[in-house]
């Protein structure tokens, strides 16, 4: 099954990272958040991407193109100007990366790329957030329900204490956060039927707007509640966290 990766935004709110390198390139311990997140999936057994490529595609097609020779020991005779490699610990990855626009929208770099996944049921998600999501028991529940779509929903939690407020204005109490105080979020690690790409218009399609909501209204959107750890990489606080997580040797998003 292949795995689509959204990475072709401008990363603003990362702006001190991302002026240089997309936003998905920004490093974790030595290495782009995105080859995380492809870690994750490659450790349950998903090693082909579709990589949407947009702002600064140039640098994500340099990072692979090179990546097998960096990763390997090679051995070069300059004498004849040849080289041979001693051994590789490259991925068994097979990696598509795809221009699909510099200002396309969400929905429209997964129309781009249809043509690439066809009928097949896909993997979706975005490229700057990681997760101990269990990707084998994902694909399970989304083939059990047989819906267009399966999107991993999280609690985001509540950061303050809680008031308690009846209809009159009036306060009743005031308590410490609970789990289910917080808001369902989509965070990605969807998985996807080609019914999808029947609901994005264009290039300008959010894919977060119209076409999960009309699957929604049509009873073809079902949520996978994780409860385990996700992160996603925002600004460069969350990159400090991931990064001092990783470095603890304490990264939950570490599975394989």
């Amino acid at each position: 099954m292949k795995v689509v990766l959204l990475a072709g935004g401008f990363g603003t709110r990362i702006s001190e990272e991302s002026v240089t390198k997309p936003k998905p390139m920004v490093e974790i311990g030595g290495k782009p958040i995105l080859w995380h997140i492809m870690k994750q999936y490659s450790s349950y057994g998903y090693n082909d991407f579709i990589i949407c490529a947009g702002y600064k595609q140039d640098y994500i097609k340099q990072y692979f193109f090179d990546y097998y020779l960096h990763n390997s020991d090679v051995s070069f005779d300059l004498e004849t100007n040849t080289m041979k490699v001693l051994s590789s610990n490259a991925e068994p990855w097979k990696v598509t990366v795809v221009d699909t626009g510099l200002n396309t929208m969400t929905g429209g770099r997964i129309k781009r790329i249809q043509r690439l996944v066809g009928d097949e049921t896909f993997m979706l998600t975005y490229g700057d957030g990681v997760s101990d999501i269990n990707i084998n028991e994902l694909e399970k529940f989304h083939r059990s329900h047989g819906r267009a779509v399966t999107i991993s929903s999280y609690n985001v939690g509540q950061q303050f204490g809680v008031l308690d407020v009846d209809s009159n204005g009036m306060v009743t109490g005031f308590r410490e956060k609970q789990d289910l105080d917080g808001s369902l979020i989509n965070i990605g690690f969807m998985v996807c039927e080609s019914k999808l790409f029947d609901c994005i218009d264009g290039d300008d399609t959010v894919l977060e707007k119209k076409p999960l909501e009309s699957l929604a209204r049509s009873g073809e959107l079902v949520s996978y509640q994780h409860k385990g750890f996700w992160q996603c990489m925002d600004n460069v606080r969350d990159l400090k966290k991931l990064e001092k997580l990783w470095d603890e040797g304490d990264a939950p998003w570490k599975v394989w």
